[in-house]
């Protein structure tokens, strides 16, 4: 079937818009998103960034989608190529510490930024940001539940996150140039010490 060269370019647009808003938000915000700013930056009418969302909010929302996709792709996605285990959730946090380290955006994670921004609000864009980090977080879990010899999925899961969050904003805060290595070192103590700990409880 022929795809109309409008409805292709119209999507062009709105992935390049949205990937140049998340890219703004991952620094300056959400609240930092303005269809004006997005239209003279990327060369486009105002009248058409308008077209694609409506209002600020659906941007903002779109935003968060969009953001969500391109952590799915560059974190779980490559993680789903291995067996359930201990492989795939060193992949799993390998890969959320190359997307920080490696700028996918340029405030480091996207979603980390965002959180602190929304943490007390409410409304529509609170509960996105906070239904994307509980997915997160649940997969997380749900990964190191697959691994025998850990006995507290959920303590391990939390634990680890944490030095995920703490090298990202060590990072982006201090510009500190070793706070991914001592993740990378917190993370690989922690599922010995989770091993260590299942194996003498079960003596």
């Amino acid at each position: 079937m022929k795809v109309d060269g409008r409805v292709e370019r119209g999507e062009q647009t709105r992935r390049l818009i949205l990937r140049r808003a998340a890219e703004i938000a991952s620094v300056e915000g959400l609240e930092g998103l303005s269809i004006g700013r997005l239209a003279t930056e990327l060369e486009v009418s105002k009248s058409g960034v308008f077209a694609h969302f409506g209002s600020k909010e659906e941007l903002q929302l779109a935003t968060v989608r969009a953001a969500a996709a391109i952590f799915v792709a560059q974190v779980v996605e490559p993680a789903l190529t291995l067996p359930p285990g201990l492989a795939r959730l060193e992949s799993l946090l390998d890969g959320w510490l190359a997307y920080s380290e490696n700028r996918t955006f340029p405030g480091g994670c996207f979603f980390y930024a965002v959180q602190a921004e929304f943490d007390a609000r409410h409304g529509r864009v609170r509960d996105a940001i906070a239904k994307y980090g509980r997915q997160w977080t649940e997969y997380v879990r749900e990964t190191i539940a697959a691994i025998p010899e850990v006995a507290d999925p959920d303590q391990l899961a939390f634990e680890l996150i944490a030095f995920l969050e703490m090298a990202n904003a060590q990072s982006v805060l201090h510009d500190d140039p070793n706070a991914y290595s001592r993740a990378r070192a917190a993370v690989r103590k922690g599922l010995a010490q989770a091993g260590t700990a299942a194996s003498t409880t079960r003596r």
